[in-house]
């Protein structure tokens, strides 16, 4: 009697699982018809959503060799750190803080002087790079050098850990991509979003790669770093959808994507490229990322 009623029991609880899922599939698929009817419906915004899912896509390739070669060496990996932090450098100066000055400076709203202008872009890069500070104590993450940070890193399971710094990578991308689709011409935002997906091919591959040394399967470090590209289409909505609210917004927006990305650069990409004893081999890396997204910005503006 007592085993039927257990059986009786555990099924019931199964049922409930079943609907509380089924109804957790409807909600997202729900959601993610109006998000979508939200981004066919406005043609910046959609450009935005474009422009990320190619740079996810980037990082997907990029972590593909993984499943078919060994580890890559220190010195290789460092060089591709310094390429992508290189890349973002010159991305920040002239895709993003560029523009927001003549931005700010044609913009009635702010007087169109330069101290006007500079003081706008200015506080918007330290808002943005306090925001992306913020995310960083607050969040608890893992780095694949430094190890763990943020508030009670150690009560959560270390894959999660690296997503979560995964993510705080690649958010200020996306958020940068749709910036730059609300606030530049399409060539200037196509350099943009082709500058930041050249160099998701090779941090796809350090992701993946770091995973692997990490301990995880060859398959889940492809997997893992394959859905890290997710965050930055949603990125790039966000930022459009802000920054194309009101002109007015635009100066601030640019800064900030750029303070956030900066602060990547700074906090995150360069640290981890100098912690192994390759330093010159990550400048060179960054001088030809910096130069590489130079030339694309002033060919394609």
């Amino acid at each position: 009697m007592d085993e039927t009623r257990s059986v009786a029991v555990r099924q019931g609880w199964s049922m409930r699982q079943c609907v509380g899922w089924l109804i957790v599939a409807a909600g997202v698929a729900v959601l993610l018809a109006q998000f979508w009817q939200f981004v066919a419906g406005n043609a910046v915004v959609f450009n935005a959503f474009v422009g990320g899912s190619v740079a996810a896509l980037a990082t997907a390739l990029g972590t593909l060799p993984v499943l078919f070669s060994q580890k890559l060496s220190d010195r290789v990996q460092d060089t591709l750190f310094g390429f992508g932090a290189g890349v973002m450098l010159a991305a920040c100066a002239f895709s993003l803080i560029i523009p927001g000055l003549e931005a700010a400076r044609s913009s009635q709203a702010f007087g169109g002087g330069p101290w006007a202008a500079g003081g706008v872009v200015g506080s918007a890069i330290l808002l943005g790079a306090l925001a992306l500070l913020m995310l960083d104590r607050v969040l608890p993450h893992e780095h694949f050098i430094k190890g763990r940070e943020g508030h009670s890193a150690q009560k959560l399971r270390r894959t999660w850990l690296f997503v979560i710094a995964i993510a705080l990578h690649n958010l200020p991308e996306g958020l940068a991509i749709g910036v730059g689709y609300a606030g530049n011409e399409g060539l200037r935002a196509n350099a943009l979003a082709t500058g930041i997906a050249i160099q998701d091919v090779p941090e796809g591959l350090v992701v993946a790669v770091a995973l692997l040394a990490a301990g995880y399967s060859r398959a889940f470090a492809v997997g893992l770093g394959m859905a890290s590209g997710l965050v930055e289409p949603i990125g790039a909505v966000i930022g459009a959808a802000v920054v194309g609210y009101s002109a007015a917004l635009l100066p601030w927006g640019l800064g900030f994507a750029a303070g956030a990305m900066l602060f990547v650069i700074s906090h995150e990409i360069i640290p981890e490229s100098h912690r192994k004893g390759h330093e010159a081999f990550a400048t060179g890396g960054l001088m030809i990322g910096f130069v590489l997204m130079m030339m694309l910005d002033t060919a394609l503006a």
